[in-house]
């Protein structure tokens, strides 16, 4: 059997929680644009039934989705996507969204969607099971330490946005006063993927 999909951790009467399949798309967009809009990050939000098709739900998907059911009704969501620890020298998982709709809160359907993942986790050898959270969202800080979750202050996040990046690629830095410094040519110490814009992501229309 799947390691996927054999997970049966305790739920409340009437909660269902099911890998998403294809047809699931439409929804799935809706309940990522409802977390954007919680998280009051809806300008961060350019997710399309297309680009879940196809990043999520695909044959060449990035990450997994499960979906939340509740008595026959589409409740939330996660997704979640595998990782190394080097340290661990073991394979982990990360929880990238845990959403549960607003009137379906506090029955403990958010509990049980964080241990179907973590049993997957567990199931595949993870070494580590690891996620982020927004340090104004209380409620969910105190369902993490609830269930034994470590807040690791100590850690920041980076990160590079796909424009950012693009520049950093091709020679230049991710500031946003920089621009491509390899007139298209790429920058690479092995051969480069071809791109659609040639060998770097700007195509070299840099500053």
């Amino acid at each position: 059997m799947d390691k996927n999909t054999e997970i049966c951790p305790p739920a409340p009467a009437g909660l269902n929680i099911r890998p998403a399949v294809h047809e699931d798309a439409p929804v799935l967009v809706g309940l990522i644009k409802e977390l954007a809009a919680f998280e009051h990050l809806d300008h961060e939000c350019a997710i399309s039934v297309s680009s879940v098709r196809e990043h999520l739900l695909g044959l060449n998907r990035s990450a997994e989705a499960v979906i939340a059911e509740f008595e026959g009704m589409v409740v939330g969501f996660a997704v979640y996507y595998r990782t190394f620890s080097t340290f661990a020298a073991k394979p982990g998982v990360f929880l990238e969204d845990l959403y549960v709709r607003p009137a379906f809160r506090h029955r403990g359907l958010g509990r049980v969607l964080l241990q179907y993942v973590g049993s997957i986790a567990a199931r595949n050898g993870a070494g580590r099971f690891e996620w982020t959270t927004l340090k104004w969202n209380e409620n969910a800080r105190k369902l993490y330490k609830s269930i034994g979750a470590e807040e690791k202050s100590e850690w920041l996040l980076l990160r590079m946005d796909a424009e950012s990046l693009a520049k950093f690629s091709c020679g230049g830095t991710g500031h946003p006063t920089d621009g491509c410094r390899c007139g298209g040519k790429g920058v690479h110490h092995t051969k480069p993927e071809p791109t659609s814009h040639g060998h770097c992501g700007c195509g070299g229309a840099g500053h």
